[in-house]
């Protein structure tokens, strides 16, 4: 039984899913992928489960009815990893906009003595590629409000491309998580913060899909802009 689990939520990622799943299958280690589908027009979940027979014992996954939210999707593997008794739990992008080999990386920083590993783009070391400058300081100042609304010691509050260990997962508030969107990403960092596990922040590369078309809306970027004033005001996590 393998102790470390990846969860790619997926919503169209055809030109995307099967090479992402060979790659992370493919890794040193045993990893084991859950991908959570909601509902992909596009076929997504059909080619997952086609892989299925190729690797039925390490490859796994959740269709759902619509798109629930980035959120909602993470909550439903973290449980079922629980129920599973993986030991090390992983979110990622399906989009190769996160390296499969940095998993390795931040397992590593758990293995260490981190209860959570973050895929920094912001610490010493961190880049992005791909993006024009406008995006880049968007994201960057996103993360200094952030920090400097919650008090959070977390340079890249927003990244999603993180390992756990269970013992987070199993203290924390799973059913109660209020967000959905990006601000889900920002709501989990201060809920593990808050009951000080250790978080060590893991120098990535990020890098722009090439593939498909990006989540990212205003919206989005709304939720997580008021979402703060909430948590900061203890309305969430109720």
């Amino acid at each position: 039984m393998s102790d470390s689990l990846v969860i790619i939520p997926t919503y169209n990622e055809k030109g995307n899913i099967e090479s992402i799943a060979r790659k992370v299958l493919s890794l040193p280690g045993d990893f084991h992928l859950l991908v959570i589908d909601d509902g992909s027009p596009d076929g997504t979940a059909t080619i997952v489960k086609n892989l299925m027979n190729e690797f039925p014992d390490r490859l796994f996954i959740i269709e759902r009815a619509g798109k629930l939210g980035l959120g909602t999707a993470y909550i439903a593997g973290f449980q079922w990893a629980l129920k599973k008794n993986y030991e090390f739990i992983f979110e990622m992008d399906a989009d190769f906009s996160h390296n499969p080999e940095d998993l390795l990386r931040l397992k590593e920083a758990c293995v260490r003595g981190a209860d959570l590993a973050i895929g920094s783009r912001y610490v010493k070391g961190g880049d992005v590629k791909n993006w024009d400058v406008k995006r880049v300081l968007m994201s960057y100042f996103a993360s200094v409000y952030v920090r400097t609304v919650l008090w959070i010691n977390v340079k890249d509050t927003t990244a999603g491309f993180k390992c756990y260990r269970r013992r987070v997962l199993e203290a924390l508030p799973l059913d109660n998580i209020k967000f959905i969107g990006y601000a889900f990403q920002i709501e989990m960092k201060y809920l593990t913060h808050k009951l000080k596990f250790k978080i060590v922040e893991v120098p990535i590369t990020f890098i722009d899909r090439q593939v498909g078309i990006s989540k990212m809306s205003k919206g989005i970027f709304k939720e997580a802009f008021w979402g703060v004033i909430q948590m900061r005001l203890g309305k969430h996590g109720k």
